[in-house]
């Protein structure tokens, strides 16, 4: 079974050779590999270590649509026309999902995506190696106030997270979880609307 799902993978290189391309020429491309690595090793697959991190990006765009937006939400960033018809190309073989939308200036490497489903991303800037979930909205409460996230924040399913807050390095966002105002570094938020229960490792019940 490994072995052929090697070699359906490797029928992908082709499929993937303006997105391989892409990658080599990109000013961005630490941030990309970061991406790359990051998401093999959430998903577990089995030889991260070792894959060299185009084959690693091959893998990611044939078994990961939401990948595929984090990939080229990254190569768009660039402004530069070569590359901004490449990717139009490229996503002619691998298309984006389309209920997933990335509108964010500035995210940091190692972001994960996990399913993306209904999932829309309007920050003022994101750290790094951050995760969200599905069905997750990071947005406006007016026509110019976003969050701003800070690194190795977890945001998970279901929550709304908007207006100009930040919300501090290390935080956990509950499912459905409604976040409106500051959170703390360090710190699990829950609830409609959000309320601190677990702060630096300890179990609080207190209001944002």
């Amino acid at each position: 079974m490994i072995i052929i799902k090697r070699i359906i993978g490797s029928l992908q290189i082709p499929r993937a050779i303006l997105h391989i391309l892409l990658l080599e020429i990109s000013p961005v491309r630490a941030v990309i590999e970061k991406d790359v690595e990051r998401w093999l090793q959430e998903i577990g697959y089995p030889e991260q270590s070792s894959l060299p991190k185009w084959r690693g990006l091959v893998w990611l765009l044939w078994r990961c649509p939401a990948f595929r937006n984090l990939f080229y939400y990254r190569i768009a960033r660039e402004e530069r026309i070569t590359s901004r018809v490449l990717l139009e190309l490229a996503k002619l073989f691998f298309r984006p999902m389309d209920t997933l939308y990335i509108y964010t200036p500035t995210i940091g490497s190692g972001l994960f995506i996990q399913h993306g489903f209904s999932t829309i991303i309007s920050a003022k800037s994101i750290g790094q190696n951050c995760w969200i979930n599905q069905q997750v909205t990071i947005g406006y409460s007016n026509l110019t106030d976003t969050p701003t996230i800070g690194d190795c924040v977890r945001i998970t399913a279901g929550a709304q997270v908007f207006g100009n807050i930040i919300i501090g390095n290390n935080s956990i966002i509950g499912a459905n979880a409604v976040v409106f105002k500051d959170v703390p570094p360090n710190c699990t938020v829950v609830g409609v609307p959000a309320y601190i229960v677990r702060c630096d490792g300890k179990k609080v019940r207190k209001p944002l």
